[in-house]
Formats: C-alpha cells, sequence, structure tokens
C-alpha cells in the first residue's frame, strides 16, 4: 500500500504549478484541456496555441510517463494509462501515482468495464484519490477497431459498487447515452436527443461521476438537440469537463482525419469551445472549460 504522507508529499510537489496571471486569451477565459494524448512539447504547443488552449493534461501510456513528466509546468500535467491485460497493470499505475499523475486514463482496453481486470484498477484509484477516464464503446468502428469497457448498461451499479472512486465517462457510448433512445452500431447518432437516456441519469444520481466531452463523440451529442444541450450543461454544469481528443495539428484542423461531416477538415477543440460559448454562459463556460478540472485535480495554482 502507498503510505499515504509520502504519496501526498510527491503529488503535492507535481501540482506546484506556476500559472497564476495567465491573460484568458480567445476564449475570454482560460482554457484547460483535459483530454490531449501525449505528443512531443513543440507539437503539443502548436495544436494547443493554436486552438486558444492555456493548459493541458497529456493522457500518457505508462512507458511515456516520463517523458511527459518534464513537459513544461506551466503548461502540463498528466495522466497515465496501461493496457489492464497485463499482471502488472495495477503496480504500474501506484509508480506513476507516486510519480505525480494526476488520474488514470484514458483506460482503454478491450474489456468489461465491471471485469476482473479493471476492479483493481478501481479500488487503486480510490486508495490513492485519483480519477478514472474511462472509453465506453460497445461496437467497433472505423475510427476506433474495437469495443472498450462493454456492459455500459451495468455502469450504475458499479458507480454504486466503488463509492470513492471518482470516474470519469467518455467516448462513443457514453454520449450516445444522454438519449434514452440509443441506436444500434452507430459511433455518432444524429437524431434529437430523447430526453431520459441513462448517461443523463448517471450524472445527476452519482457524486462520482463526471464527464468528459471531448472527441467528436462529445461534439456530436452537443449537436443533436441545442436546446437539450443548453439545459443538460447547465444541469451538469459541476461536473462537465472540456477536452478535445483532437488529432488535428494546429488547433486549426490541419491533419483531421475525421471524415463525419460536423468536424471534418477541423479542429475539434476548436469546434467544441464554439459551441460551448453558444450554449452556454460565461459562468458555465468557465466552470466545464478550466474550473471543473481544477476542482476535481486539486490543481489550486491552475486558478
Amino acid at each position: 500500500m502507498v503510505n499515504r504522507r509520502t504519496f501526498l508529499h510527491v503529488a503535492a510537489g507535481a501540482i506546484a504549478l506556476p500559472l497564476r496571471g495567465q491573460t484568458p486569451g480567445e476564449w475570454n477565459s482560460p482554457v484547460i484541456d483535459a483530454h490531449f494524448h501525449f505528443r512531443a512539447t513543440d507539437a503539443a504547443l502548436e495544436h494547443m496555441d493554436g486552438a486558444g488552449i492555456a493548459r493541458a493534461v497529456l493522457l500518457t501510456p505508462a512507458a511515456q510517463d516520463s517523458r511527459a513528466a518534464t513537459a513544461p509546468a506551466a503548461r502540463f500535467t498528466r495522466f497515465t494509462s496501461v493496457d489492464v491485460t497485463r499482471p502488472d497493470a495495477s503496480d504500474t499505475l501506484r509508480q506513476a501515482a507516486l510519480a505525480g499523475t494526476r488520474g488514470f486514463g484514458e483506460m482503454k482496453s478491450q474489456v468489461a468495464l465491471d471485469g476482473p481486470e479493471m476492479r483493481p484498477i478501481y479500488e487503486l484509484a480510490a486508495e490513492v484519490g485519483l480519477p478514472v477516464l474511462l472509453h465506453f464503446q460497445e461496437f467497433s468502428d472505423p475510427a476506433s477497431v474495437g469495443t472498450f469497457n462493454t456492459g455500459f448498461e451495468r455502469f450504475p451499479q458499479l458507480l454504486k459498487q466503488y463509492p470513492r472512486t471518482i470516474f470519469i465517462g467518455h467516448a462513443n457510448s457514453f454520449w450516445a447515452n444522454i438519449s434514452k433512445d440509443v441506436p444500434e452500431n452507430v459511433a455518432y447518432p444524429t437524431e434529437p436527443v430523447v430526453p431520459g437516456g441513462l448517461a443523463d441519469q448517471m450524472l445527476s444520481e452519482f457524486p462520482n461521476l463526471y464527464a468528459d466531452l471531448s472527441a467528436t463523440s462529445g461534439r456530436n451529442a452537443l449537436a443533436r438537440s441545442p436546446e437539450f444541450s443548453t439545459e443538460f450543461l447547465k444541469r451538469h454544469q459541476d461536473k462537465l469537463i472540456f477536452g478535445s481528443d483532437c488529432g488535428c495539428r494546429n488547433g486549426r484542423g490541419a491533419g483531421q482525419t475525421n471524415p463525419f461531416p460536423l468536424v471534418a477538415g477541423k479542429c475539434v477543440a476548436r469546434e467544441t469551445l464554439t459551441a460551448l460559448t453558444q450554449l452556454t454562459s460565461s459562468e458555465v463556460f468557465r466552470k466545464i472549460t478550466s474550473q471543473n478540472i481544477i476542482r476535481l485535480l486539486k490543481l489550486e495554482s491552475w486558478q
């Protein structure tokens, strides 16, 4: 078991980031991208600066964790991920926690969300006080081949079983389930949202569940029914977190390969931020794009 005093000492050092006083930028308040897959620093900054993003959480495979730790502290912190089918998965994440990672994820292995591979991860997350970011995908599609953390209909039972674990939901199946009507084998449903979706219900019911608005799935969810989205964002304003999960190079769409019309040739980060400015108040926008992740990760110096 990690010595709590040692863990808190290491973690506190990892978040001593001198960020106060940064200018708001084009979005009128500093934006944190909470879902940015690890890139070399120059490439990461090109995307962030192009999209008007002040800071980012690097989602980092364990093999790259030490490299991510050297990224400029004024702009970056990190989550760490592992293949949970490896026998050393929990030990690897424990070491990452001691080294200063701020969360576990994106956890994207081809297992059931409540299977024996995932349960030790949830237990460790509760022990060390770090959130777990999960990619939910019930069927394969060309952009993401495979199924990941399956059994979404059983997620409420899991949230009850691990009340001390903070979960962050993400990806196709999570965002399809903001609607009560979930079409089969459709990565990005475009039909109007039918109120009463499981994801919406769980965000209201479970204090240990948050949601990551990144990727085409999050952007598409906001586009389905704008009036619903406005109320959804307001209703869950303290539980939603902005992220990009964007593959473009420059924050303007260069290199974007997803052909889905909503984001084809565009920067997902920029598109989602634009939608949020249109669907929310400035106060709610600030919560979703910076304050919620600051509070969740205890990054007081990122204010």
